[in-house]
């Protein structure tokens, strides 16, 4: 039968979530044993399972990045397909989010073209960090921010992440085993902003390797406690070694803000449209 393309826009908090990418309970899983045939608690089970309670047929949900273990997102991108394509968006829209959990959220539904890829239709990425910056942590949204209490130089941290804008060699900036062919990636803007006690490093780029982000503001916070000098970052881009680079962010902090794709070249919820009345509590805007 033919076949509808949707593209989904998501927003989870991914704290009780073991990343996006569904996996099974293997004999080194120590958490609650999940019902015969479900994997350990995913967002792409999650969300898959929800929308076949919805479609009542089998469906593969592709997502556009893979988000480790705790980490959030405003604006993941996915897409799946239906024999129901009159099915009317919003209604699918409000069905899916009504067998979904309150910490995951279907933003936005489209009808896109069958040669409409949530991966490799991807054009930019974009990440937000956000840092707690404070002597005292946040007891009520401590899965939300990366508590840092030391006192942070904003100057050299900015100067420091300018020198990640470009084209460079990230393997100082990613984790081993990440499994990519190319570690060379397209950083368009890396920005810091501060407003005491909120810090938010944003990362845009064209792709990103596995924990790069991570590494990148770990490095970053280092240049800001006064252990890396800015330019030190030129240096360790150079050494193409991940030993040169500094330590790697917790993921609890790391937010997948949005992702343009060949279908939104101008997607960028968080940025250029009204806030949706769902994130009005959005904890990591400035």
């Amino acid at each position: 039968m033919p076949t509808q393309r949707f593209k989904l826009t998501l927003a989870y908090r991914g704290t009780r979530y073991h990343g996006w990418q569904t996996q099974p309970a293997m004999q080194t899983w120590t958490g609650k044993q999940p019902p015969p045939g479900h994997g350990i608690p995913t967002i792409q089970e999650t969300v898959s399972r929800a929308i076949v309670t919805v479609v009542r047929h089998p469906i593969i949900l592709s997502g556009s990045s893979r988000t480790d273990s705790g980490v959030h997102a405003k604006g993941q991108v996915a897409h799946f397909d239906s024999v129901y394509g009159q099915i009317p968006k919003d209604s699918l829209r409000k069905a899916i989010n009504h067998q979904l959990p309150g910490d995951i959220l279907v933003r936005h539904i489209a009808k896109v073209p069958n040669t409409f890829d949530a991966v490799t239709s991807t054009l930019r990425k974009r990440y937000q960090y956000a840092i707690w910056n404070a002597y005292d942590r946040n007891v009520f949204t401590n899965d939300l921010w990366w508590h840092r209490w030391q006192p942070l130089n904003l100057d050299a941290m900015r100067e420091a992440a300018a020198n990640f804008v470009g084209e460079h060699d990230f393997t100082s900036f990613a984790r081993p085993g990440h499994g990519r062919e190319s570690t060379i990636r397209t950083i368009y803007s890396c920005d810091v902003k501060f407003k005491a006690p909120r810090m938010i490093i944003g990362v845009e780029g064209n792709g990103f390797l596995w924990n790069m982000v991570r590494i990148m503001v770990g490095t970053l916070v280092q240049v800001g406690i006064g252990h890396y000098k800015p330019d030190d970052v030129k240096t360790m881009l150079a050494a193409k070694n991940r030993q040169a680079a500094g330590p790697t962010a917790p993921p609890h902090g790391l937010y997948l803000q949005w992702i343009q794709t060949t279908e939104d070249p101008v997607d960028r919820d968080a940025e250029t449209e009204p806030r949706p009345a769902s994130l009005a509590g959005d904890p990591v805007r400035l």
